[in-house]
């Protein structure tokens, strides 16, 4: 997974960039986590429970995007691209979001390790957060 941090030149915010193969990611991180060290550590200890096998698999929906932990991998994706995700009044995405009304990103998902993921993480926390 080929990724690289860099603060915004306008707005001075941490943006991630990827690989065109991981490049849901970044959006993930910038508006699921961004600079949120509460959500960040929360996180964090989630992945803890996955690998001392406390939880098998745990689905983290959040408001554009959703990830999905297990103890071998990592797979994030656009709330968008899901099926059968509701909206906050518990309907169905309407037709013109599902349809060839708007143009998604073909890159929609994304997977990796949960080492790697973790790793990614802990990166972000630095270069983000300055936390070591």
């Amino acid at each position: 997974m080929e990724y690289e941090f860099v603060h915004d030149a306008i707005t001075g915010e941490a943006r991630a960039l990827f690989s065109l193969e991981h490049e849901v990611i970044g959006p993930w991180l910038e508006v699921e986590l961004g600079r949120d060290a509460n959500k960040l550590n929360e996180l964090l200890n989630t992945i803890g429970d996955v690998e001392a096998g406390k939880l098998h698999e745990i689905l983290i929906t959040g408001s554009e995007y959703s990830i999905t932990l297990s103890r071998d991998e990592v797979s994030i994706q656009t709330n968008v691209s899901m099926n059968g995700v509701l909206n906050d009044n518990g309907e169905g995405l309407s037709e013109m979001l599902t349809d060839d009304h708007i143009h998604l990103d073909q890159n929609e998902m994304a997977g990796c390790g949960l080492d790697d993921f973790k790793d990614l993480l802990l990166s972000w926390q630095e270069f983000s957060l300055g936390v070591r």
